[in-house]
């Protein structure tokens, strides 16, 4: 057999072995040492496999995970995703669906340091779903935002797709964080608008809360500006050139360790948990990485990625259409396979035809992740639908799969204005690049002042009040 044929048979072997729901890790793994052992020899495979797991385990750019995920971690058990959604339901609250937007909005907030997509969604289920039910929201309206609005992790920066597909492709994680912020704040928005539309529509669906003081609102944000300045702070320094991503990762996660000293919930306990979560997750995504390694080592050998780039190029229609097809099989490939394993799997396959066709790889990494982000609220692997139906078993499945159908149109609304305005992810990274963005860049980087500034204010106003009293 030729190296492309036997190829195909090793990536019919991967799909087999994924059906049978064998770790991706180890399918890949086995497909890219055996099926290099067959093309090549096997001292060669068993040379690569030691190469691959050694170089996985010992990146210095990797390192960014761990990093960022304790940031996550850190400030989850410390209660911020609590302070979140107290501040947005005191400013969206008295709306109606309100409350709903306010848990889009808490998760966008939440999404900037977390990274992952269910990991938001199950934190904003346990602390959203009651209070929702408490005002006789609708079940499907708040199990869907809940699980579209833990979506937002996956595109709001620091996201783990992007950490795993910049170093796939070789591409810029501080390029690809600041080009996900735009069509995030979108999503968020245009999730908030189907919130409106579906409340104006049956406004039983999201009933009005109570109104709130102007001076409990500004003091609720005192729980999140903290959030914010870090947020700011990371992304800052990235974009002004002070750190690398990994860098700013480190000052990320020692910023959330001293927010939670500041709020007074660091216990040896608290910070014993969030390691151990964040070595659990940690070594799942980087032996996943050896995998797929090991796997595109493989798929090199066979000429898969030439050829297929080599055919796509070939087809008598125009570029744009060809990457419509690559958009629609990831879209229909997120309904079946988990975001993560997805970018594994396909991208040593697909980047080489987007190198071909000249787009911009920094646009394609954003819309990767917008059209998986899909997959995460549809059936039958809608892992965030699954996570809040698991957090808050009064709610059927099926149920929040109904619920989530019009934040899927927000999600495709938000991917063709992606395709017609591909702007939105290209201006904040190629600002960068020019003078403006240096002082952008220090602009934001100055915003962690501000929390301190907002708490001497407000501290000082409540005094007077107190003694005019």
């Amino acid at each position: 057999m030729t190296p492309l044929q036997i190829g195909i048979l090793g990536c019919i072997a991967l799909v087999l072995m994924l059906l049978s729901s064998m770790p991706v890790a180890l399918a890949m793994g086995l497909v890219g040492i055996a099926g290099y052992a067959i093309v090549i020899k096997t001292s060669a495979a068993f040379s690569l496999l030691q190469a691959d797991l050694f170089g996985a385990f010992a990146d210095y750019g990797l390192s960014v995970i761990p990093l960022f995920v304790f940031m996550g971690q850190v400030c989850f058990h410390a209660g911020i995703s609590g302070r979140l959604f107290n501040a947005a339901y005191y400013w969206l609250g008295r709306l109606r669906g309100g409350m709903a937007m306010a848990t889009v909005g808490a998760c966008t907030v939440f999404g900037a340091i977390c990274g992952s997509g269910p990991a938001t969604a199950a934190t904003m289920a346990a602390v959203a779903l009651p209070e929702m039910r408490k005002f006789n929201y609708s079940p499907a309206l708040a199990g869907g935002a809940v699980a579209a609005g833990g979506s937002l992790g996956m595109l709001i920066p620091p996201s783990v797709v992007f950490i795993v597909y910049g170093v796939l492709t070789e591409q810029s994680i501080g390029k690809l964080f600041l080009a996900g912020i735009v069509p995030g704040i979108v999503c968020a928005l245009l999730f908030c608008v189907a919130i409106y539309l579906q409340c104006r529509r049956n406004p039983e669906l999201g009933p009005k809360a109570p109104s709130s003081p102007w001076r409990d609102k500004f003091v609720s944000l005192l729980g999140i500006s903290e959030t914010i300045a870090l947020f700011a702070l990371v992304m800052g320094g990235m974009m002004a050139g002070w750190f690398t991503p990994t860098e700013g990762a480190a000052v990320g996660a020692v910023g959330s360790i001293l927010l939670a000293a500041m709020g007074g919930t660091v216990t040896w306990r608290m910070l014993w948990r969030a390691a151990d979560e964040t070595m659990r997750t940690t070594c799942m995504v980087i032996v996943i990485v050896a995998g797929a390694t090991m796997f595109g080592h493989f798929l090199a050998v066979t000429t898969i990625p030439s050829e297929l780039a080599k055919l796509l190029i070939g087809l008598p229609i125009p570029s744009f259409m060809t990457m419509l097809l690559i958009l629609l099989f990831f879209l229909l490939a997120g309904c079946f396979v988990d975001a993560l394993a997805l970018v594994f799997l396909t991208i040593p396959i697909i980047y080489p035809v987007i190198s071909e066709l000249g787009y911009n790889p920094i646009w394609f990494g954003v819309m990767i992740v917008l059209v998986t982000q899909m997959g995460v609220i549809t059936p039958p692997v809608g892992v965030n639908v699954y996570v809040v139906a698991g957090v808050d078993r009064s709610i059927p499945l099926q149920t929040v799969f109904r619920g989530s159908i019009p934040f899927l149109i927000s999600l495709f609304a938000a991917t063709v204005l992606l395709l017609i305005f591909p702007g939105l992810a290209t201006w904040l990274p190629d600002r960068t690049d020019a003078s403006g963005g240096q002082k952008a860049a220090a602009v934001l980087a100055v915003l962690p002042i501000l929390p301190v500034l907002l708490k001497l204010l407000l501290r000082n106003g409540l005094r007077q009040k107190k003694a005019s009293i």
